[in-house]
């Protein structure tokens, strides 16, 4: 197979060859219903789950097809790739199948489970710098030094042509997509399905997602041109890329409808509702999509399709995002209540909020306030109710019996 160059255009035909490539290697992702957004969103909505790809994302679409492609000389002098930890599999798992020898340099505090798939998938793990951007001028530096071919996470056209397949494969599910959103990052996902759909439907919206505080396409977009953020603070750190690629940057440009931003809380609120709805593991940045979607649920035309780009998460991170997402949803609910510093006086408030149908997490007293009479307390409550609803209603009903509340 004739190997691509690094620069011009990615074609329908690039995307369907890419596919027959795949078949048998990549896995045809499931199309799941989502009748819980639909029901919000007043239309078909549904999920595109990448996260059952192999590697638990859609990186090894892309991965495996640029490294094939490569010359016997080429593959004999091995891989290297930058990546926080997906890219990092799906060049690993795509190596192996390939024969080839794969260095993997990733960020500082990758989360680890991505790092021990990477190993696990034979690939040798170099730590350096904070950031993608450190790990990859460093892969750089590597692929210079030893003759390894730098596979790029996002910026290189076999790597969009990979990843498009997943556009050609959403088309086949859902014919009668009218949008299809996708959580982005560097671009390559975003630009593969675009190129895909776009194609032979050009009235489909294509909306990239990205997260707020790492969301480098909005300013390039307005700018004209790839712009580097100076400083990106996000949990999703699939999609934590500091600038946009020039390949990605281009499509995006021409062929994408809109990059949209969604909030820390918001994508914590969507992976906890994917979780407790769908049943699906997803990471921080594989919940971006449906993050869009809560936060403005008639703003796309349905039937709409969300992508669920990866399921790859720390399972310490997971507890805390859930922990955030319930936050985020109004089912914790914090208080601050004045009682009486008699015996009793905890026991009756306690009693009080079990009626309320609250359960108690968390109690802490404060004795010394200049806002406290002598024979008061203030408890610090952290409670777990049904929803926003359900906490006012409680606030309300302590207010009621006589509780100074502050919430």
């Amino acid at each position: 197979m004739t190997a691509h160059s690094d620069h011009g255009p990615v074609t329908l035909a690039d995307i369907e060859e890419a596919a027959r490539l795949l078949d048998g290697v990549a896995i045809y992702t499931p199309m799941d219903g989502a009748r819980w957004l639909s029901d919000l969103c007043g239309g078909e909505v549904r999920l595109k789950c990448e996260n059952l790809q192999r590697t638990g994302s859609f990186k090894m679409r892309g991965a495996y097809t640029r490294i094939s492609r490569l010359s016997d000389e080429e593959k004999a002098a091995g891989v290297v790739a930058a990546s926080a930890g997906n890219h990092a599999q799906g060049v690993a798992l795509s190596a192996k199948l390939l024969g080839v020898k794969a260095t993997v340099f990733m960020p500082d505090g990758a989360p680890i489970p991505k790092v021990n798939a990477t190993m696990g998938y034979g690939a040798e793990v170099i730590f350096h710098g904070q950031y993608l951007h450190h790990a990859m001028e460093r892969a750089l530096e590597f692929a210079a030094e030893t003759g390894a071919v730098l596979i790029h996470p996002y910026d290189h056209v076999d790597i969009i042509t990979g990843q498009g397949t997943a556009g050609l494969e959403i088309l086949a599910q859902s014919p009668h997509v009218k949008t299809v959103l996708v959580p982005t990052g560097g671009g390559g996902l975003l630009s593969g399905i675009a190129i895909a759909i776009k194609a032979s439907r050009p009235d489909v919206r294509i909306v990239g997602v990205q997260a707020k505080n790492a969301a480098a396409y909005p300013p390039s977009l307005a700018a004209g041109h790839p712009v580097r953020l100076d400083r990106m603070n996000t949990m999703a750190d699939g999609i934590a890329v500091g600038v946009p690629g020039d390949l990605n940057f281009a499509t995006i440009r021409d062929l994408v409808d809109d990059v949209i931003t969604v909030t820390e809380e918001s994508m914590a609120r969507a992976l906890l509702a994917v979780a407790e709805r769908a049943k699906y593991v997803v990471e921080p940045s594989g919940a971006a999509a449906v993050a869009a979607l809560l936060d403005d649920p008639h703003g796309f035309e349905t039937p709409a399709v969300a992508v669920l780009s990866g399921g790859n998460v720390d399972p310490l991170l997971l507890g805390k995002v859930i922990q955030r997402g319930m936050a985020a949803a109004g089912r914790f609910h914090y208080l601050r209540v004045v009682i009486s510093d008699l015996p009793g006086g905890l026991a009756g408030l306690l009693t009080d909020i079990s009626e309320a149908g609250a359960s108690v997490i968390e109690v802490a007293h404060e004795r010394i306030s200049p806002h406290l009479n002598l024979n008061e307390v203030e408890v610090s409550l952290q409670l777990e109710t049904r929803g926003p609803k359900h906490a006012a209603k409680l606030s309300e009903m302590l207010a009621e019996r006589g509780y100074r509340v502050n919430v």
